[in-house]
């Protein structure tokens, strides 16, 4: 049950994130500014909140401080394509040069669904996790229910 309760938090969490970024577009349209200010004012939030949680551990006398090295590059990699997707968030909301600005209720499920594919499929090409059949099925919804929001 606590799990599910994290689960559905992290959840919560995510969704406010791309709300959040949205209406941060929203306001930084009203300027002449780049929106890249606001991803590093994300950026610093985020790295103030793992600081704080950082702490909490370090004082709570946790010991998992010294990871090997490979997972500081995978977390690193990680780093990389978050930093580059809210770059990407920031742009796809407000619209470019090359593309028209999006709406949080058409970009987000898109997003978010189409992870939800891309991951299990790489979890199983690249992780050797197995899939099984209802997973294949949600799979199939979810792939159909981006191509209904895309339309």
């Amino acid at each position: 049950m606590t799990g599910f309760l994290l689960l559905l938090l992290v959840t919560c969490l995510y969704a406010g994130y791309n709300l959040l970024v949205k209406q941060s577009t929203v306001i930084a349209e009203t300027t002449a500014a780049s929106t890249i200010t606001a991803t590093i004012m994300l950026q610093a939030a985020a790295l103030l909140c793992s600081l704080v949680f950082y702490l909490c551990l370090r004082f709570s006398g946790e010991s998992q401080f010294l990871l090997p090295s490979s997972a500081y590059l995978w977390a690193g990699l990680a780093g990389l394509c978050i930093g580059l997707a809210e770059i990407g968030y920031f742009y796809l909301f407000r619209g470019s040069s090359f593309a028209d600005a999006m709406p949080v209720s058409v970009a987000t499920p898109v997003i978010v669904g189409g992870t939800v594919v891309i991951a299990m499929a790489a979890a199983m090409l690249f992780f050797a996790e197995t899939i099984g059949p209802w997973q294949w099925l949600g799979a199939a919804f979810v792939v159909a229910g981006l191509l209904l929001v895309a339309r």
